[in-house]
């Protein structure tokens, strides 16, 4: 059996094209020339003011023919290596970036997701060709990176309870512990914390996936922002931190799903009290965005530096790494509000003037359009 055949680059098949465009070109030119010549090189002695003999006309049009032959044979010979050579020299200035970019592609295929191209000078096609594929790579790097801090995150959230839930199970069993109230509490504790993750972690993925039951009806904002101010009093009356609303009045209705715009709010209510020691002083206010309603929520708690404005949405993720789990929660909750704001095709985003100064993260939604009365 013969090996298969190795198929041709598109170097040799980009030359081979350009030189069968030149050659064409070049025999044309000849075919052309040689029909043409003697014709009119006959027309313009039979046009002398004295006649030229037979025996002379025939010798100087033989004489013609040989020197213009051999001169259209030298420069067709002469022109054919030139524009090879300049053909050869533009198909590796082409080539070249393409081979480039066809190797970083197998080396991210691969899973080399630090592989990159340099391209310059070859064009705004090919250079846009280059930076989409880095940008590709440097995308595919970050999810890689997301995703394997995000097992090991979902693993470490798992463990704590878990853990506990094996202790307890243990000292039960070998009757150091008895199965009073208090113990019944703690195991209830921990089971309702790995399932709260298990649900966050599933309303992330159902949101982002846009695999969300909304119920979507028309709502004032003013309404949404009074349940979630309701819900959270409790809570910020415990810790000893004044919760405000201000809400615009004449506001236009959005269209929600009430009770998860609701979980929303209440995510971003429960970390601002997080971060904002007593007496600190959260603000839920509602305003018109110019087409479109904003939700914000605005502490004068702990702040966020730039660093991590662009971070604090990303699953699992904590401005401090060392707070506790059960003060810092799981680090899921701006996540979810995220995802389901986006799924209203709304748009949140935080903002801060640093460490010290407060922080305030700000929902986008979009508005209903007004309805006509029947005439």
């Amino acid at each position: 059996m013969s090996p298969p055949r190795r198929p041709v680059g598109l170097g040799p098949r980009l030359f081979l094209a350009q030189g069968l465009v030149v050659v064409a070109g070049a025999l044309t030119l000849l075919g052309v020339t040689l029909m043409l010549a003697p014709g009119l090189f006959q027309e313009h002695l039979s046009q002398l003011p004295e006649p030229v003999g037979a025996a002379s006309e025939q010798h100087i049009v033989a004489a013609f023919l040989g020197a213009t032959g051999t001169s259209l044979a030298v420069a067709v010979l002469v022109s054919l290596v030139t524009v090879l050579a300049v053909s050869w020299f533009v198909t590796r200035r082409v080539v070249r970036p393409v081979q480039a970019m066809a190797g970083a592609a197998d080396r991210i295929a691969a899973g080399d997701y630090t592989a990159r191209v340099s391209i310059r000078g070859t064009g705004p096609e090919l250079e846009a060709l280059g930076n989409a594929l880095d940008q590709t790579a440097h995308d595919l790097a970050v999810t890689e990176r997301t995703r394997a801090e995000m097992l090991r995150d979902v693993a470490h959230e798992l463990r704590t309870p878990l853990t506990a839930l094996r202790g307890y199970i243990d000292a039960l069993s070998d009757g150091v512990l008895v199965l009073d109230p208090d113990a019944v509490r703690t195991l209830h504790a921990q089971l309702a914390r790995v399932e709260r993750l298990v649900d966050d972690l599933a309303t992330v993925s159902r949101a982002e996936e846009r695999r969300l039951d909304l119920h979507l009806r028309a709502m004032a904002p003013a309404q949404l922002v009074d349940a979630a101010a309701e819900a959270a009093r409790p809570a910020y009356a415990r810790s000893g931190v004044s919760l405000l609303t201000d809400v615009t009045a004449g506001l236009p209705a959005v269209r929600v799903d009430p009770d998860r715009i609701q979980e929303v709010l209440a995510n971003l209510l429960d970390n601002a009290l997080r971060h904002t020691p007593a007496p600190g002083v959260v603000t839920l206010t509602a305003r018109d965005g110019q087409g479109v309603v904003e939700l914000a929520v605005a502490d004068t708690g702990e702040g966020l530096a730039p660093e991590h404005l662009r971070r604090v949405f990303e699953r699992f993720y904590r401005v401090d790494p060392g707070r506790s789990r059960q003060r810092g929660g799981s680090g899921i909750g701006l996540t979810i509000a995220r995802a389901l704001t986006e799924a209203h095709g709304g748009h949140i985003r935080a903002t801060s003037d640093g460490p010290g100064q407060g922080a305030t993260f700000t929902v986008t939604l979009p508005t209903t359009p007004p309805t006509t009365p029947p005439p």
